[in-house]
Parts: C-alpha cells; sequence; structure tokens
C-alpha cells in the first residue's frame, strides 16, 4: 500500500479514493433532456489488462478508505433507534402494489407487508398459508379453503370477495401490470362463501400453485386501486409506515399478525445508491444489514471489522446479458461471437472473488430441470473474431469492427462489470459505448426496448421454469411479459406450450431440456453466473437464515441482540 500513502496526509485522499471507486464521467446532454450520463471508462485502479493488479489495488484502495487513521472519525455511529433494523439496498422499489411492481425491491420489500395464498419454503416447496388446504377436482378447478383469523393493517377481515378483488382487478384491465399475463389463464373465479375461492382454468397449467406464492402476488383489499402505491395496506408481517423516493421505506411489525409477528420492532429500508457509502454506513454502525450489495472486495473488507459479521450461502440470483434482437446488427453469429470473446475466469475469480458461479442456463444446476449438457461457449477470441468476418464486420482502420452501446444502472457492480466487458470485447474488435443511468430510468428503457445490450439479474422465479415462457414466449413481449429483446422462434413456443400444460414431470422436463439446448444456440441471453448470498450485518443482529432466492423474509425472524444499546 506504499504507493497511496502520501495521499494519507493531505486533504484530498478522499477525492482520491472515490476517483479510483468511482467512473470518469463528463456533462453530455441537453438542457431539458432526461439524459444518461455520459460514457465512461474506469480508472486503471478498477479496471487495468491485469485483472490480479486490478483487485489488488482495488482493494488497496478500500483498506485505506473503509479502515484508514483519516476516516477514524466516521467510526462512530449517529445515535439512533436501537428497535429499529436498517437495511441498505440500491435503489427505491418501483411499486410497493403487489399487483403491480416487478422489480426486485418491489417483490421483495412487498411480500413483507402482503400476504399470498400459498408459501414456498426455502427449498421451492409448496405450503399452506392464507389457504390452510386446497384440492383440484380436475385439473381446470382449484378450490382453497382460507384461514378466518386473518386481518388486512386497518383491522378489516380478508376474506375471499379480497382475493377473487386481487385477481379479477388485474384479469379485468382495471390494474395495469406485466403481472397479468401470468394469470390470464384463468377462466373465472367463485366465492361460495367467506372463506372458499374457486378458481376454474381455460387450461391446465403446472406453474399455477406456483403464481400464488409470495413475490409472485400477494392478496389486496377488494376495491384498492392505485392508492396501494402510495400507502400499501396488507396482511403481513410488517405494516408500512412512510416511504420517500430514493431515501427510504419504513415497516412496523405487525403485532396483530395471524401467524408469528416480527421480533423486531421496526425495518427501514435505506436507500444508498453507491456501494462505497454501503460499506461505510455499515462500517460506522449508521446501517445494520447489506445483502448482495456490495462489491467483493467491500466484503472481504468489512468481514475484517470486530463490530461486523459476514454471512455466504448458496444463492440462485442469475446474472445475464441480453441483447435487443430487433437490431440488425445483433444477429445469432454475432451474439455467438459475443459469448467467445467474454472471459468469466477474472470476472469471477478477480472482480468477485469466487463469490459466484459460472451459469449456463438460467435455471440453477440443483433444478430438476437443468439441462447439464446444454451448449457452451468457453473462452475464444480466435473463434469470435472468425464469427465477426463470416458475419461481415471486419477490422476497420482503427481495429473496430462493430461498436455497441450498452446500458447500465448506476450500481458500482454494474458499472464495474461493464467496464470489463468493454475491455474484453475490445480484443476481439468491438467498441462497446457504455450508458449510466438512474436505476428507475435504466428499468424504464429495458422495459421499452430502447437498448442494445444490458445485464440484469433474475433475482427471484428462476426456479420455476415457467420463467422461460415470461422470458422467451414470442407473445410475452413487454407489457404482457419480460421478453424484452423480443426473441422468436417458434420451436421454443410449441416447446413451452407443451411444457405449461403438461402434468408428466418427465415430459416437462424433456421440453424444457430442449429449450435450454435451443436457447443456448440463439443466444438471446448470454449466460454470466449465479450470486452466492452474501450478507454483511451489525453483530447485534441474531438469528439470520437467509433464503437462496436472496427475498426478504429472514427479517421476520432476526432478532436484535441488547436492543437498548446503540
Amino acid at each position: 500500500m506504499g504507493k497511496f500513502s502520501g495521499h494519507l496526509m493531505n486533504g484530498h485522499f478522499w477525492a482520491f479514493v472515490r476517483a479510483r471507486l468511482q467512473p470518469c464521467r463528463k456533462k453530455n446532454h441537453k438542457k431539458g433532456a432526461s439524459a444518461p450520463e455520459a460514457p465512461f471508462s474506469f480508472t486503471s485502479c478498477v479496471i487495468s489488462r491485469n485483472y490480479a493488479t486490478t483487485s489488488s489495488c482495488h482493494y488497496s484502495a478500500l483498506v485505506l478508505l473503509l479502515a484508514g487513521a483519516v476516516l477514524a472519525g466516521l467510526g462512530c455511529s449517529a445515535q439512533r433507534d436501537p428497535q429499529t433494523v436498517v437495511m441498505l439496498i440500491e435503489s427505491s422499489p418501483l411499486n410497493l402494489d403487489p399487483r403491480i411492481g416487478t422489480d426486485a425491491q418491489s417483490e421483495r420489500i412487498s411480500s413483507l407487508i402482503f400476504d399470498s395464498l400459498l408459501r414456498r419454503d426455502p427449498n421451492s416447496n409448496i405450503h399452506p398459508w392464507l389457504a390452510v388446504r386446497w384440492e383440484t377436482t380436475d385439473p381446470l378447478r382449484y378450490i382453497f379453503h382460507l384461514r378466518r383469523d386473518v386481518r388486512f393493517h386497518d383491522g378489516k377481515p380478508l376474506t375471499a370477495r379480497d382475493v377473487r378483488y386481487t385477481f379479477q382487478s388485474l384479469l379485468s384491465g382495471e390494474i395495469k401490470s406485466l403481472k397479468a399475463s401470468s394469470y390470464s389463464l384463468i377462466a373465472s373465479i367463485e366465492t361460495p362463501d367467506d372463506f372458499t375461492v374457486v378458481f376454474h382454468l381455460k387450461e391446465p397449467r403446472a406453474s399455477f400453485l406456483w403464481n400464488l406464492t409470495q413475490g409472485a402476488i400477494g392478496i389486496v383489499p377488494e376495491g384498492a386501486a392505485g392508492e396501494l402505491a402510495r400507502r400499501p395496506i396488507g396482511s403481513g408481517p410488517f405494516r408500512f409506515l412512510s416511504a420517500a423516493q430514493d431515501e427510504h421505506v419504513l415497516l412496523e411489525r405487525n403485532l396483530n399478525y395471524w401467524s408469528e409477528p416480527p421480533r423486531v420492532q421496526r425495518v427501514e429500508f435505506k436507500v444508498v445508491p453507491d456501494a462505497t457509502t454501503r460499506a461505510l454506513e455499515l462500517r460506522k454502525g449508521a446501517a445494520d444489514i447489506a445483502l448482495n450489495s456490495l462489491t467483493a472486495d467491500m466484503v472481504e473488507v468489512l468481514g475484517k471489522e470486530e463490530q461486523l459479521k459476514v454471512l455466504q450461502e448458496a444463492g440462485t440470483s442469475y446474472q445475464y446479458l441480453a441483447f435487443n434482437l430487433e437490431d440488425q446488427k445483433l444477429t445469432t453469429t454475432v451474439r455467438q461471437a459475443i459469448a467467445y470473446g467474454i472471459n468469466l475466469k477474472p470476472l469471477v475469480e478477480d472482480l468477485w472473488r469466487n463469490i459466484v458461479e459460472p451459469a449456463n442456463s438460467i435455471l440453477p444446476p440443483q433444478h430438476w430441470a437443468y439441462a447439464a449438457d446444454a451448449p457452451r461457449y468457453p473462452y475464444h477470441p480466435e473463434k469470435a473474431m472468425e464469427l465477426l468476418d463470416q458475419a461481415g464486420f471486419v477490422p476497420g482502420p482503427d481495429g473496430v469492427r462493430l461498436r455497441l452501446q450498452m446500458k447500465t444502472s448506476t450500481d458500482q457492480s454494474g458499472r464495474e462489470l461493464a467496464a470489463v466487458l468493454q475491455e474484453q470485447l475490445r480484443k476481439i474488435g468491438i467498441a462497446l459505448d457504455i450508458r449510466s443511468y438512474e436505476f428507475a430510468t435504466f428499468y424504464g428503457d429495458i422495459t421499452r426496448g430502447s437498448f442494445e445490450l444490458y445485464s440484469l439479474r433474475w433475482t427471484a422465479g428462476n426456479d420455476d421454469p415457467d420463467i422461460f415462457e415470461y422470458c422467451f414466449y414470442s407473445q410475452k413481449v413487454p407489457p404482457a411479459g419480460a421478453n424484452r429483446g423480443h426473441y422468436r422462434n417458434s420451436e421454443v413456443d410449441r416447446l413451452i406450450e407443451a411444457a405449461r400444460t403438461s402434468t408428466d414431470l418427465a415430459a416437462r422436463r424433456e421440453a424444457y431440456v430442449q429449450i435450454q439446448h435451443i436457447l443456448n444456440r440463439d443466444l438471446p441471453y448470454i449466460h454470466l453466473w449465479y450470486l452466492n448470498n452474501v450478507c454483511v450485518h451489525n453483530q447485534r443482529l441474531r438469528n439470520i437464515r437467509l433464503f437462496p432466492t436472496g427475498n426478504y423474509d429472514f427479517l421476520t425472524e432476526i432478532e436484535v441482540a441488547n436492543p437498548t444499546n446503540t
């Protein structure tokens, strides 16, 4: 760390470290325009051609930032309510109405406010929840019997009418939502009494029960329209107290919860977009917990702090690189060339320090439908350039064969991934122009199809093979689904239709295996990795049990040790 020591002695230390951890930007937008930040490349300390040197340099800067004597004054935490657990998140939830929000923060936080009919356990088994039991007289008819002791947070009882309204508000178009397509197979809903709900389906659907679990949808009060986005009223373990966009969401435990109430009084989700600031908040005791929102370097440094603990468990969250297939440049041959041009080894080992596992499917490897023998794309830059030649993209005078634009959010891990891809693809003649946006703008653009390349994570849902329909079925382009790249393949459509209506598990598996083989040839996505769940938390928290999907259900079980101490 000797090369950094001179900076410890002057007032420019903070600027020095930030320069190493942040992208270089220039103002480059017209007055009044809602424009992205300008293209950027990382400084040599964060991204260099020697990834081992990169990690060492980045790690050293973090040690200085988080543990250096210059910042020792930040180690004193401000006085705060010890009964409030502060969890750091990267961005605000876009909509806490469980019928509408599809981003990770919306689904995870709304699952704490609203109850679902059924519930998945950590092993993805389905159990009763609001419905104490259910039966099927035939593949098109499901009868659910509800609990009789459930009340919404405003004191009103939860009945079959609320269940019927939740789904009919989507089916009728009263509520406009991407989630509506998941329930379009419902033909009608009957409520013979206050605690019985009967669903009639248009066709058999193997994933129907899955789509009634937490994260997929929660039950809302009858008649609740758009106001739930502003002030959610559910029946879940936590009550909504307040929210401020890009600042926080505050929840309070529901003492009248029909199941076991949470053991902490309040949870505040504090929005901190910058990963370095999140690390500092944890170090100085201003926050209690961060889940999957810190870089690997930061996790390693924070793990050495006496008051902090690192918990790491296997996860199913899946990172991918997606293409807009309506862009004429992005042919199958070009997409395959890009796949061969990406070297995952330094990304996994140096950028992520082996807290991720390389992926070759949207499904996790332990899934019953996972195709272990699907085509793979090992790093082969010569093959990549050969494919680009075949596609007609030959080097120009500057060595550039093809120019593409990649959109990313302002989150540090996303920017670092984009910068490494920029460097790797440069070696095969692709100039990657990177545009960084605040998350809401970024997510809106990819939903509208306004992109060439982007990278995101599936943080839930990819443990159900129904995700193939949601992401790759030709009729599921937004707003009907998440086929944002406008992928179309008639054979994939046929296989999806066969798998979703079959009740034969072996036949379904065979169809999904074939789908994965085709997708790995067509490459609407390039598979990157599965992320382990990495939780950095204050030692005052106890009984933390993470779910493989990375959801926030564990917050209902955590405890605060010595809550009277700050």
